[in-house]
């Protein structure tokens, strides 16, 4: 009895297994550790309270950075180290759940208290890029319907409450015009279409270079891409994103004659960014022709589609998502009924921002209604509260419970933004800040008069607030 005993426990030593606990045990802590970052979070905070050995290590804060880095991005982690935020010594799994439970944002307003610092005119349908550590803003259309081909870029780096100093480039080239599209792609800005003050719609693609100066200060050079025959119409007032940091994707807008579109197309860029390639995504469904909305890439080659005004002039509020990957692009709509989101009835709108933030939280910002009511709110879409995401197949119609949490209306604290539409916005590199430019805001006399429209200039940082 005591042999076979004896064997028993030989036995099971030799497959790994111990008497004195489980067999994942005795893996090696590193290689527990890529094990753990192969798990949703909610299973790591599961494995965790198994023993406690593994909840020290399920706590670790290198763990958690890598975590971070996962679901975030290596850009954002190492934005937020970088900044005045990071020298507090935050550990990070306190700063992910603080950041998967924000439910509001704090406004600062940029101010000239010297008035004597230049500050960009009041425009709208301008660009408003963050890259290289500077704002830049380029063109837009302002009062009499006027194009503007000013260029204005603004050091930031990691400060972000440092004074914002302005400074005015004067290259002459893009040619002026309002409703274009801008992206970053690693420190360059593409660049495409718009409208100029006499209706004249372009399709002409730009590259833009930021450098930064000891002695020249903030430096930016444009040069036309060379993209061939094959590009998309003539266009402005159309959607744009960034995909698998090398690629521009644009949709639907404004065309020749006042056509709104519904077209999908990709950029290709070479590696040295003189040479580019245009090619149209052909998918059935696909969204409906619209202008005034926003595509935002989530992550990889996936962007979700939302808002805009439609055929019949009417505001639209349904949400689409595109992954682009593995040469099987497919267009997915997510149905969800207003009446079941809290505030819902305001949702629709054409000529807001929506912007990815850190946490993967797609903030929207502003907007005008059907009525052209201006607002001045802000909506989270919650993409991890989409079900079947991986795009194989559309959401199930059936999780109407689920599909009503993707929506959240967040509280807004500190300087109360004019209601506005048509403006821009973009965040830093962590994206826990987001920056907001411009628009149209209703005027003195009457809001809903034509007349009592006019043009902002104002700059606002708009802040998760983080508890």
């Amino acid at each position: 009895m005591a042999e076979t005993s004896s064997t028993s426990r030989s036995s099971s030593s030799s497959f790994g297994y111990s008497f004195n606990g489980s067999p994942i045990s005795n893996i090696a802590q590193d290689h527990l550790l890529t094990i753990l970052l192969l798990l949703p979070v909610d299973s790591i905070l599961c494995f965790a309270m198994t023993c406690k050995k593994f909840r020290a290590l399920a706590a670790s804060d290198s763990l958690w950075e890598s975590i971070c880095r996962r679901d975030w991005g290596p850009k954002t982690v190492e934005a937020l180290k970088a900044s005045n935020f990071g020298h507090q010594q935050l550990p990070w799994m306190r700063l992910y759940k603080q950041v998967s439970r924000v439910d509001s944002v704090y406004c600062h307003k940029f101010s000239d208290p010297d008035g004597e610092l230049g500050f960009p005119s009041p425009r709208a349908s301008h660009s408003l890029n963050f890259v290289s550590g500077c704002l830049v803003l380029f063109g837009g259309g302002c009062e009499g319907g006027r194009h503007l081909d000013d260029t204005w870029v603004a050091y930031i780096g990691n400060d972000f409450r440092r004074m914002l100093k302005w400074q005015k480039l004067n290259s002459g080239i893009p040619s002026g015009r309002f409703g274009h599209s801008s992206v970053v792609i690693d420190d360059f800005l593409v660049m495409f279409g718009g409208i100029n003050d006499n209706g004249g719609r372009h399709n002409d693609t730009w590259v833009g270079q930021v450098a930064c100066h000891e002695s020249l200060g903030v430096t930016l050079s444009w040069k036309l891409l060379v993209v061939g025959s094959d590009a998309p119409s003539q266009r402005g007032a159309h959607a744009a994103c960034c995909i698998d940091s090398r690629k521009m994707v644009i949709h639907g807008g404004i065309g020749l004659y006042g056509v709104r579109l519904c077209d999908t197309w990709v950029l290709e860029l070479s590696e040295n960014f003189r040479f580019g390639t245009w090619y149209e995504i052909r998918t059935h469904p696909c969204p409906p022709a619209r202008s005034g909305h926003t595509l935002t890439c989530i992550g990889g080659a996936r962007t979700v589609l939302f808002g805009g005004r439609g055929l019949g002039y009417d505001v639209l509020n349904d949400v689409w998502f595109l992954d682009i990957c593995e040469g099987n692009p497919k267009w997915v709509q997510v149905h969800y009924e207003l009446q079941n989101i809290p505030g819902g009835v305001s949702l629709p709108r054409v000529g807001h921002s929506a912007t990815l933030m850190l946490g993967g939280h797609l903030l929207i910002c502003g907007g005008e209604d059907s009525y052209r009511h201006r607002k001045n709110d802000f909506w989270v879409l919650d993409i991890n509260a989409v079900p079947s995401i991986t795009m194989q197949q559309p959401t199930p119609l059936n999780s109407m419970q689920l599909l009503a949490k993707m929506w959240k209306r967040f509280k807004a604290n500190g300087y109360e933004p004019k209601c506005r539409s048509f403006h821009r916005a973009c965040s830093d590199n962590s994206g826990r800040y987001l920056f907001v430019f411009g628009g149209m805001v209703d005027g003195l006399l009457q809001p809903a008069d034509p007349a009592g429209l006019r043009f902002d200039g104002e700059l606002l940082l708009v802040e998760l607030v983080l508890r």
